[in-house]
């Protein structure tokens, strides 16, 4: 798929057949991550793959938007490395930068995916890193949910020239 129909028709999937995502195909999702932009490429994100029923479970019923998770084969939580930020602040761009990267290669790949907000909900935050045992200075940044597509969703133009403005406001 080449990259503008990758971009205009990529949509939000929260429904899933249940087949399991394999793991070379959990690889390119992470190395298309991997792959993100990051200021002064300081690769900031770190990843924890969760494909085990019992704490995709667990992490559904943390976050309040995550109910897709009871039914999704795998969850990618996109973190950030507080210790090797170069440029204080920029890692929440990075691992921005790094999951749209996860949901577009989902959509290239045949998969659904969504994006679920957890920074900067402190409780999401705290409640999500003590499922998971993650390290101090290392901090959930989005759940994104991945499964094989039980349901489609036409193209939906966003483009509004009300938005643009040119060489100043």
């Amino acid at each position: 798929m080449d990259t503008f129909t990758s971009l205009l028709t990529r949509r939000s999937i929260r429904k899933y057949d249940g087949r399991p995502v394999p793991k070379e195909i959990i690889r390119k999702l992470l190395s298309a991550a991997m792959n993100a932009p990051s200021a002064g490429n300081q690769q900031p994100w770190r990843f924890v793959v969760v494909n085990e029923r019992k704490t995709l479970d667990a992490v559904a019923d943390i976050h309040p938007h995550g109910k897709m998770l009871k039914h999704a084969p795998l969850a990618i939580i996109v973190c950030g490395e507080l210790s090797v930020e170069k440029h204080k602040g920029y890692w929440v761009q990075d691992c921005a930068a790094a999951t749209q990267n996860v949901l577009l290669a989902a959509h290239d790949l045949g998969l659904g995916a969504v994006w679920l907000g957890v920074y900067p909900r402190e409780e999401r935050m705290k409640n999500i890193g003590d499922l998971l045992n993650m390290p101090d200075g290392v901090l959930p940044f989005c759940v994104v949910s991945v499964g094989w597509p039980a349901e489609t969703k036409e193209p939906e133009s966003r483009y509004d020239e009300k938005k643009v403005h040119w060489n100043g406001w």
